[in-house]
């Protein structure tokens, strides 16, 4: 006798064919706990290989359909997985870092240091570059999320609605960095702006400084520092009148701006006798075009940069700045990244790595 062959059992609703779709086949990667093409599918009532057919090739279902899976799309924040029936497991050993530029010195640091201690662990970086005015930051992330890295570490806290509801769709582990908020996304290893404008301000007041001006970029995070410095100087009664003068320009930086931004306050506010700028490449500018016109650093001008890059122990004077351990955010970004691949809870999900003014000849 033929062997008894049992029948096959019926088909759940979401594994049924619909406008003529094929069953769902078995064996598909699990999620990693982010929101999948099933959630999508069952949100809007069709099948999974109808889902598919919908996002891939519109043309092959309904108007009707396509536009439930549109809907549920909208709702839940899912973007394609680009990666998905291409790889045996569900990792990518990639890190997606995401930096306003990649010619800024100032991000250098924590880059190298992200590269070499997630080399050291196995996984390789994905850099991207999303700009100062965050114009590109949403497809940019969207590209990421597609190709589904092990991990994505943020320059700045994610402040767009819908770039951060499809980084919490998407289940995968997200490091903020170069900023601080009570509400990460997930993790976060910052510092504080306003806390640096703050601190700078008085710095500058406890060593005599009467009149304070500002050199700073147009980016969020500058503002922020400049603002506060700003705030905190008036406080003092560092500001020759009822504010002080600030010298916006765009970013990144450059030393030319810096030699401008002197010029320009100096013939709207002659008796300044210190500023702070948000950059060591402004600060620089400012330097020089101070020595072009015989301005002496610091006995009638005080300079404070930011960033403390290699140069500003070089100069003469040396630059005061402010210093940023870009080595430990990049050191506690990756491991946050490495721990959470590898299932193991992250205990203490928000780090303040403060940081140091600098003191040297400058100011």
């Amino acid at each position: 006798m033929p062997p008894h062959i049992p029948p096959t059992p019926p088909e759940s609703r979401a594994d049924s064919p619909e406008d003529g779709a094929e069953p769902r086949r078995r064996g598909s990667r699990k999620s990693a706990g982010g929101i999948t093409l099933r959630d999508v599918a069952q949100l809007a009532g069709v099948a999974p290989i109808t889902a598919s057919r919908a996002l891939n090739t519109p043309s092959a279902v309904s108007p009707k359909v396509l536009q439930k899976v549109r809907d549920a799309v909208e709702r839940t924040g899912y973007v394609p997985n680009l990666l998905a029936g291409g790889l045996a497991s569900n990792k990518s050993r990639l890190v997606a870092v995401v930096v306003p530029t990649v010619i800024g010195p100032v991000f250098q640091e924590i880059v190298h240091t992200l590269t070499e201690t997630l080399a050291a662990a196995g996984y390789q970086v994905m850099l991207g570059q999303s700009g100062y005015e965050n114009s590109r930051e949403d497809a940019l992330l969207e590209a990421i999320i597609g190709r589904r890295p092990d991990g994505v570490v943020l320059t700045g806290i994610m402040r767009s609605a819908e770039a951060r509801k499809r980084l919490l769709a998407s289940g995968i582990p997200v490091v903020e960095t170069w900023d601080l908020t009570p509400t990460p996304i997930d993790m976060l290893v910052g510092f504080s702006h306003e806390n640096i404008g703050r601190e700078v301000a008085r710095y500058l007041h406890a060593a005599g400084r009467k009149v304070v001006a500002v050199v700073g970029g147009r980016d969020e995070r500058s503002r922020r520092r400049m603002d506060s410095f700003a705030q905190e100087s008036a406080a003092l009664g560092m500001a020759a009148g009822a504010d002080v003068a600030m010298h916006h320009v765009t970013a990144p930086t450059t030393l030319g701006q810096g030699r401008k931004g002197l010029a320009d306050l100096l013939e709207r506010q002659p008796g300044i006798d210190a500023i702070f700028c948000s950059s060591d490449l402004l600060a620089l500018g400012v330097m020089i075009e101070a020595q072009s016109r015989g301005i002496r650093i610091p006995e009638q001008l005080a300079v404070v940069g930011f960033g403390d890059l290699e140069f500003s122990r070089d100069l003469q004077p040396q630059l005061t700045t402010v210093r940023i351990d870009g080595t430990g955010i990049g050191q506690r970004a990756a491991r946050f990244i490495i721990d959470r691949a590898a299932g193991i809870e992250v205990a203490e999900r928000i780090v303040d790595v403060g940081f140091s003014i600098i003191r040297r000849e400058s100011a």
